[in-house]
């Protein structure tokens, strides 16, 4: 497999550094105002920025090259940029949180907004804590995970919180208050490196795949 790095930030280095360990060869390197895009590549791996997606995106629809995206923020364009990609047969893997863990963490949030739907008398909430960089609040994966509570019958109103401070790779906890208790779930991201062994385990996936994909389409 030859991979396209889109964004070579911290995430795109950590994913080339995993990728070669794997014997993985790297077409090319984009980043902002650097990079050659001509090499031919089976896969491009896209963390850059909502911004710059909006340019790189008809980059890969033009090629027709199956592309994993990890960037977060683009949310209100996701509707055309799906439209554009099943018309042009790309596959696509989107996903706010490429972590294997952090997937399965949301599949529980969906199990225990299930079991609370029926118990109104205790309330939800998200909070989401990540280093001070992070442009995007709330983070992706929180609002990822607000919408598969919804998904699950949870029709209460679920409050949103979020932290932005020193290094924190990524902490996400939903709960329910009520009237004698808390529950809480929690999941932590001790480094990065999960979410770029996701990002390739996706890349590898989506080989000769058409369509619009998550990552539990990948997982499952």
């Amino acid at each position: 497999m030859r991979l396209l790095l889109v964004g070579y930030g911290k995430m795109g280095q950590l994913v080339e550094q995993m990728a070669l360990a794997q014997g993985i060869e790297i077409a090319s390197r984009i980043d902002v105002g650097t990079g050659d895009w001509s090499p031919p590549a089976d896969v491009a791996i896209d963390f850059s920025t909502a911004g710059a997606l909006k340019e790189n995106f008809p980059r890969y629809l033009d090629r027709k090259l199956p592309v994993v995206i990890g960037t977060t923020g683009w949310s209100d364009l996701a509707p055309a940029f799906r439209q554009q990609a099943e018309r042009a047969g790309l596959g696509v893997v989107a996903s706010a949180n490429f972590s294997i863990g952090a997937n399965l963490f949301e599949m529980m949030a969906s199990n225990a907004a299930r079991l609370m739907r029926q118990h109104p008398n205790y309330g939800a909430w998200i909070h989401e804590a990540h280093h001070v960089t992070k442009r995007d609040a709330p983070s992706g994966t929180a609002l990822l995970l607000r919408d598969a509570m919804a998904a699950a019958g949870y029709d209460r109103p679920i409050d949103i919180s979020s932290t932005r401070a020193g290094a924190i790779p990524g902490i996400h906890t939903i709960g329910f208050d009520g009237p004698s208790d808390t529950i809480e779930l929690t999941h932590t991201a001790r480094d990065r490196r999960g979410f770029a062994s996701g990002a390739l385990l996706a890349a590898q996936w989506i080989q000769g795949r058409r369509g619009w994909f998550s990552m539990m389409d990948v997982l499952q």
